[in-house]
C-alpha cells in the first residue's frame, strides 16, 4: 500500500532527522527508536520465513543497543547532572554509549548480526539498512567528545579486520556485502577522533558506492555469486563495467574508493600511527580478494549463450536505470 509505505520512509526519515537535531540524549536515544520501527515492517513486508528472522534478530540488536545507550545517558545524567550530548565528560557512559553505537551500526566484535541481517532482506531494504541507517548512530559518535582512542582504534582495527576475514568464504552476495560494509564501518572508526571531516568523507563516498553495488545486483536480480555468472546474457554492458564498481569497493587507485584510504592512510601516519596504518592497509588487501573474485565471476568466466536470455536489459526500468547510471559512474570516477 503506497500510504503505508509512505508513512514508513516519512518515518524513517523523521527519526534520523530528530537524531541530527538532538542535543539531548533523550531526543536522540527516541530518534533512534522511531528510525527503528520504520524499518522493521520494511524488513518483514516479504512474509518469508529468513525475512521474518532477520527482522527479529534485526529488532532484538537495536532494542539491546538503544537499551544500553538510555542507560549509558541516564547513567551519565546521574552522575553529572546534564543530559547533554556534547558535555560527556564521565569515562564509564562514554564508553558504554560508544560500545552501544558500536553495536547499533554492526561494528566488530558487536557485528554478528548483520550478515545475517542482511542476507533475509530484498537488495532494496538491504540499501537502505546499509546505508540510511547509519547517519543517525555516525551523527552521536560524531558529536560525543573525550571517548577513549583507544576504544575507538580497538573497534576499527577488529572491523576492518574481521570484515576482511569474514567475507572470503562467503557465496552469497548480501554477506559479502555486509562484511564489506563492517570492513568500510572499520576505516571510518579508525580516523574518527582524529578527523571527523574523514570521517564523514568515507561515509560519503561509501554510500555511492554500495548504492551502485545493491542497484547492479538488483538489476541482474542475482543474490549469489554463481548467479552472477549468467549475468552477461542479462546486461552485458552493466556487467563490463561492474569489475570496476567492485575494486573501487576495495579502494584501488584510479577509481574513487582509494580517495578515502588514502587520506586516512595519511592521516594515520602523521599521528605517529604508522603500525596501525599499515595493519589497516594489510586488511584492505583481505576485501580485495573477495571483490576480485567476483569480479572474476562475473566477467571472466563464459557464460552458457542463451537467446532468451538477451533480452531482459533492454526493457529495464528507468527509475532503476537513471540511478545505477549516476551512482555507477560517481563510484568508478570521482577521485
Amino acid at each position: 500500500n503506497p500510504y503505508i509505505l509512505a508513512t514508513l520512509l516519512f518515518g524513517l526519515g523523521l527519526g534520523t532527522t530528530i537524531t541530527f537535531a538532538s542535543s539531548h540524549w533523550l531526543l536522540a536515544w527516541m530518534g533512534l527508536e522511531i528510525n527503528t520501527l520504520a524499518i522493521i515492517p520494511l524488513m518483514a513486508q516479504h512474509h518469508h520465513p529468513r525475512a521474518v528472522e532477520a527482522t527479529t534478530k534485526y529488532f532484538l540488536t537495536q532494542a539491546t543497543a538503544a537499551a544500553m545507550l538510555l542507560f549509558a545517558s541516564t547513567t551519565n545524567a546521574w552522575l553529572t547532572g546534564q543530559w547533554d550530548i556534547q558535555q560527556m565528560s564521565h569515562p564509564f557512559p562514554l564508553t558504554l554509549i560508544t560500545l552501544a553505537l558500536a553495536l547499533k551500526i554492526g561494528l566488530a566484535p558487536m557485528h554478528t548480526w548483520l550478515p545475517e541481517v542482511l542476507q533475509g532482506l530484498d537488495l532494496t531494504t538491504g540499501l537502505v539498512l546499509s546505508t540510511w541507517q547509519k547517519l543517525a548512530p555516525f551523527a552521536l559518535l560524531l558529536q560525543i567528545q573525550n571517548v577513549n582512542p583507544t576504544i575507538l582504534v580497538t573497534l576499527g582495527l577488529a572491523s576492518t579486520l574481521v570484515g576482511g576475514w569474514g567475507g572470503l568464504n562467503q557465496t552469497q552476495l548480501r554477506k559479502v556485502l555486509a562484511y564489506s560494509s563492517i570492513a568500510h564501518l572499520g576505516w571510518m572508526i579508525l580516523i574518527l577522533q582524529y578527523s571527523p571531516s574523514l570521517t564523514l568523507l568515507t561515509l560519503l563516498t561509501y554510500f555511492v558506492m554500495t548504492f551502485s553495488t545493491f542497484l547492479v545486483f538488483k538489476l541482474n536480480k542475482s543474490t549469489s555469486i554463481n548467479a552472477l555468472a549468467i549475468s552477461w546474457t542479462k546486461a552485458p554492458i552493466l556487467t563490463s563495467l561492474t569489475p570496476l564498481v567492485l575494486l573501487s569497493l576495495g579502494g584501488l587507485p584510479p577509481l574513487t574508493g582509494f580517495m578515502p584510504k588514502w587520506l586516512i592512510l595519511q592521516e594515520l601516519a602523521k599521528q605517529d600511527l604508522a603500525p596501525l596504518a599499515t595493519l589497516a592497509a594489510l586488511s584492505a588487501l583481505l576485501s580485495l580478494y573477495f571483490y576480485l573474485r567476483i569480479s572474476y565471476a562475473m566477467t571472466l568466466t563464459m557464460s552458457p549463450n542463451n537467446l532468451t536470455g538477451v533480452t531482459p536489459w533492454r526493457f529495464s526500468s528507468p527509475q532503476l536505470t537513471l540511478p545505477l547510471a549516476i551512482a555507477t559512474t560517481a563510484t568508478i570516477s570521482l577521485l
